[in-house]
């Protein structure tokens, strides 16, 4: 396997900031390979930031699964002030799955098999790609065709859906974020055209409440998109696995809620007709 860097193109007046670091497994010539799905990983981290060791763990254990995985960095409030930030990290994901399929080939990607996994505000950037990536808006800015940008599934963990329901805590805060509140709010923008999502959360989540998946899994299902939702009894937000391994505090290792990465790789298998293992 192999660790590489992709820097996304600049767009409009945006400082260059975005980048994909992927994890890319290496042609093996003693096995047939096929063509491998492949996750990009959108990390939280309250539009500030992204823990980059964390979403390398959880690439490293969804490479280990089967796909070829990446996880985004996207543009941060910084990136843009005095701008408000949205919606440049939704253009940024689009901008990675049009990279990752410019270099299908040479990534050993299918490229009808790209999936984007949000955690926190990463899931509130996938929730609004998955609603609006046909849009003439996002097509526009990135000079492509819909089917260019079209994702297969969409994994939410623990995301932000709207800007009035937990996060963020300030209005200062959300001046940063968008002056447009209302439109940047996921669950309101839910058409037949969003892929199939998978959503877990926890239901004392002190910091995104539950009401965000809730929201959204009901506009899922009123359009009739297809859907599997987990909501756990307990658990603090940021869980990423759930396990020791991103375990930021005692109370974040949570054996029960971990197995949200088997359920989420068994819903892939039947969903998309692969064949992880």
């Amino acid at each position: 396997m192999k660790t590489l860097t992709l820097p996304l193109p600049q767009i409009g007046e945006r400082v260059a900031s975005a980048y994909l670091r992927g994890y890319v497994r290496e042609l093996d010539p003693k096995i047939t390979q096929p063509a491998y799905p492949a996750l990009i990983i959108v990390p939280g981290g309250s539009y500030t930031h992204i823990p980059e060791e964390q979403a390398e763990t959880m690439a490293l254990t969804f490479a280990a699964r089967g796909l070829q995985v990446f996880y985004l960095r996207y543009h941060f409030i910084k990136d843009v002030a005095p701008k408000p930030l949205l919606p440049q990290p939704i253009i940024d994901l689009g901008a990675a799955v049009l990279t990752l399929r410019q270099h299908a080939s040479e990534f050993r990607i299918n490229p009808t098999q790209i999936i984007a996994a949000g955690f926190s505000v990463g899931g509130h950037i996938v929730s609004l790609y998955a609603d609006y990536w046909q849009s003439k808006w996002l097509t526009q800015t990135l000079n492509a065709q819909p089917e260019q940008l079209k994702l297969a599934a969409a994994i939410l963990s623990y995301p932000v859906i709207r800007l009035d329901t937990g996060f963020p805590t300030s209005q200062e805060q959300l001046a940063k974020i968008t002056d447009q509140p209302t439109k940047f709010a996921a669950d309101e923008a839910v058409t037949t055209a969003n892929p199939a999502t998978f959503i877990w959360h926890t239901m004392d989540d002190p910091m995104v409440p539950a009401s965000n998946s809730l929201r959204y899994l009901a506009a899922l299902y009123q359009q009739k998109v297809p859907v599997e939702a987990h909501f756990f009894h307990h658990g603090p937000h940021g869980l990423a696995l759930a396990n020791r391994q991103t375990a930021w505090k005692t109370d974040a290792n949570q054996p029960h809620v971990a197995h949200w990465v088997d359920l989420t790789i068994e819903w892939l298998n039947e969903t998309l007709a692969l064949n992880l293992s």
